[in-house]
């Protein structure tokens, strides 16, 4: 069991919707926090709400090597190893690969896969020589059903999803522990990510969005037992029993979710 009790977490794209959530309900269980987002504005708008459970801050963009190194010199700086380390921080792009400006997907493969490694290389290693941590991956249900248009977004959740798993197999005999989350559709800015090569603008079945509290209140609970995989709504854990009981089903509910995201953008225009 891990109990954010008296722990110090690292959240990583803290100002966004989960982050926002995470900084509330981790602060309520009565951890310290140590916090860092792209935006300086939505920064300092969460850390005002961590209050006196904040510890450190800083703006940094994680999808370079050097803000994760840095985000590393912060902890190291304010003499702390985070107990629970939230690889939180990510991106979204929509369209066909060959629609979608190659910077835009590199930088999301850098921000939603590779920092969440580079920061677990930093940060396991320590965890390790004090004989406790907790890495918590926010992949997607896009790490478990490949969908049109969302082939950068799911090769990076697909990724997030193997290194966690890996990353656990790797850390079973210790008390390092890894817990993988695969949230549906949040209300989360990620639903206004960019979209590319669509004649029409394109937005998820509201009947599949879920609330960011929700969702982060059922992560917490995953870290307290030490779960490897966590579906945090409805939605994520009827798809996965579809994907692993019924995998024909997939490609109908992919066609139906592409109709269903046209005439939910027509209805948002």
């Amino acid at each position: 069991m891990t109990d954010p009790a008296n722990k110090t977490v690292l959240i990583t794209g803290a100002g966004g919707g989960f982050g926002r959530q995470m900084v509330q309900q981790f602060r309520a269980a009565g951890a310290k926090l140590i916090l860092t987002d792209f935006s300086e504005s939505l920064l300092s708008a969460v850390v005002d709400e961590a209050g006196d459970a904040l510890i450190a801050s800083n703006v940094l963009d994680l999808a370079s090597e050097n803000g994760c190194d840095a985000l590393a010199q912060l902890c190291s700086s304010s003499n702390v190893v985070p107990d629970i380390l939230v690889n939180n921080a990510g991106v979204g792009v929509a369209g066909r690969l060959d629609h979608v400006p190659k910077n835009s997907w590199e930088t999301l493969m850098q921000l939603n896969l590779l920092a969440p490694m580079r920061l677990c290389n930093l940060f396991v290693p320590r965890m390790l020589e004090r004989g406790s941590g907790h890495v918590v991956n926010i992949s997607s249900l896009a790490g478990w059903v490949g969908s049109p248009g969302m082939s950068a977004y799911c090769a990076s959740k697909f990724g997030l999803r193997g290194f966690g798993e890996s990353l656990a197999a790797d850390l079973e005999d210790t008390e390092v522990h890894v817990t993988n989350v695969y949230p549906c559709f949040a209300r989360t800015p990620i639903l206004d990510s960019p979209q590319h090569g669509y004649e029409e603008r394109r937005a998820a079945p509201a009947y599949l969005v879920s609330e960011p509290s929700e969702v982060v209140g059922r992560i917490i609970e995953g870290v307290r037992r030490n779960r490897l995989h966590v579906f945090p709504d409805k939605h994520s854990r009827r798809i996965h029993y579809v994907t692993r009981f019924a995998p024909w089903l997939v490609p109908y509910l992919n066609r139906r979710m592409q109709a269903e995201s046209i005439e939910e953008g027509r209805k948002a225009a």
